[in-house]
């Protein structure tokens, strides 16, 4: 499952927990997410948040 990080805040969604507010279910995909999502600390939209990369440039797991 992956990671999202909003660059702003710092507030990371992990797929695999879901999400605060509103409640997104764990297991939630990015994609599953709606457009208009944003982050429920600054507000920033969806579409700025980052995949988390690990230093060798893999996917975070």
């Amino acid at each position: 499952m992956a990671k999202y990080i909003c660059p702003t805040c710092d507030y990371l969604y992990d797929e695999y927990y879901g999400g605060p507010a509103p409640k997104i279910e764990p297991g939630t995909t990015w994609e599953q997410l709606p457009e208009d999502w944003h982050c429920p600390h600054c507000g920033e939209p969806k579409k700025y948040f980052e995949l988390c990369r690990r230093a060798d440039g893999k996917q975070d797991d």
